[in-house]
């Protein structure tokens, strides 16, 4: 960042008139976002006017063409600036051809629109519903469904609660590996010897050895149990029919219904709301705005990540009328058995496929043949008018209009949460899931009734 700094030093003194660098895109990360930032709002300031967020680079040294670069122009002042973001890449040769969508606003220090999202609150209303699933720190704890019925699930009273169906991220975003884990969370290694013996060998061989070089000492001591075994968050998920996950990081963003029976890798952000409401503010636009100005991005691919402090602990969700909660969860239902009928009808179609075709079809980009059949394989047509109709509903449940623009609407969330913020430090919290978060309150209500 070091002549970054420099040229934006000389630029605020008006000594040059303007910039412009071709980065690693790796200049969105927070560190180095917090040098764009103190520039972005310094008196005087200085404003990008034109940047690519993220763009394939290739030279004689990456024959495959995976190098990834941000570039970017900025002059003094207050200026709002064309934002091109790359929406199709084709390689053609020694080239990769891409396809650019722009949009016009205020161009923040993470390269993308919209104002700086720095100084966001976790908001009480969120909280204890919401974590990355289990880390298991040993893949010894995965088994096939044939190996877990030669372990003696579906013989063996009760091992059916220690052996369960289990997804990580890539069996969400592609075709599901319908792998199993042996969770035995609660046991003592005496209860599982005694109880499930064959349990008791198969993680003795597969996971101990392993666990006796962690470096942590509980891992080691410990070593029948998930490295994190989400003990605190648990409870959250007792009693639900199912459950809210989406890959913390992935090409494109989406939430979808997991059953109560499968337990989350850590890899799986998970809400613990069984209500389609929940989900649909999740896929909203409204909730992906916030997403990408708040999350991180990852690798070659610049993958979205789901940094949950932010994307999720400090969202301010609508407070939304009963009519408007119903009309969501009508719409948010739909979408997810949509997904999951096409997905019936055809093994090998994948969320990451249809939601990479519904962005392209959405800019008007031609499709190829594996493209159209896609869409037609998901129905895409009607799945994209499923999410307008959710976009709309949604932006009534906040009382805003759909044409909002990204800017227009990041600036009216970083306000809500400001304000919800206020609110919950005067005792006025809005509760997702007051019966589990805060029974205390319903007790109280329902007092206060009688």
């Amino acid at each position: 960042m070091y002549w970054w700094h420099r040229a934006a030093s000389l630029l605020q003194k008006g000594e040059i008139q303007q910039f412009g660098f071709i980065t690693t895109n790796k200049i969105r990360q927070t560190n180095n976002q917090k040098i764009v930032e103190s520039y972005l709002t310094a008196t005087p300031p200085i404003s990008f006017m034109y940047a690519i967020p993220d763009h394939p680079w290739m030279d004689d040294s990456q024959k495959e063409g995976r190098g990834r670069v941000s570039m970017g122009v900025c002059s003094q002042g207050k200026h709002q600036g064309v934002l091109a973001q790359v929406i199709l890449e084709r390689r053609e040769g020694n080239f990769v051809r891409v396809n650019l969508h722009s949009d016009v606003g205020t161009i923040n220090s993470k390269l993308t629109l919209g104002p700086s999202m720095a100084g966001l609150n976790p908001l009480k209303a969120n909280q204890n519903i919401s974590s990355r699933g289990m880390e298991l720190r040993g893949s010894g704890f995965i088994v096939t469904e044939n190996e877990a019925q030669e372990l003696g699930l579906g013989s063996i009273p009760g091992l059916d609660k220690h052996i369960r169906p289990y997804r990580n991220g890539k069996d969400i975003a592609d075709i599901s590996r319908n792998r199993m884990v042996i969770d035995l969370f609660g046991l003592t290694s005496e209860e599982v010897k005694r109880r499930y013996p064959a349990v008791y060998q198969w993680i003795l061989d597969k996971v101990k050895p392993e666990r006796d070089t962690n470096r942590r000492a509980a891992s080691r001591n410990n070593w029948w149990i998930f490295g994190e075994a989400r003990a605190t968050f648990r409870p959250a998920l007792d009693g639900l029919s199912r459950y809210i996950v989406t890959p913390e990081t992935a090409r494109r963003r989406y939430f979808v219904f997991l059953d109560k029976s499968v337990l989350p890798d850590n890899k799986l952000v998970a809400v613990a709301s069984e209500d389609a409401y929940i989900l649909g503010i999740l896929s909203s636009r409204v909730h992906k705005e916030w997403e990408l100005a708040t999350g991180g991005r990852l690798g070659i691919g610049n993958d979205l990540v789901y940094v949950k402090s932010v994307c999720y602990d400090a969202f301010p969700f609508p407070d939304a009328s009963a009519e408007q909660k119903a009309r969501i969860r009508i719409l948010a239902e739909a979408i997810d058995t949509h997904r999951k009928q096409r997905q019936a009808l055809h093994p090998k179609l994948t969320m990451t496929d249809m939601y990479a075709v519904m962005e392209q079809m959405f800019y008007g980009v031609v499709l190829t043949p594996k493209e159209m059949l896609v869409s037609e394989q998901g129905d895409l047509a009607s799945l994209i008018k499923l999410h307008a109709d959710l976009d709309a509903a949604v932006a009534d449940a906040y009382g805003w209009p759909v044409t909002l623009t990204t800017d227009e609407m990041l600036s009216r969330l970083l306000e809500l949460n400001r304000q919800r913020s206020a609110e919950e430090k005067a005792g006025k919290v809005r509760w997702l899931r007051p019966e589990f978060q805060n029974p205390a309150s319903l007790e109280t209500s329902q007092l206060t009734l009688f």
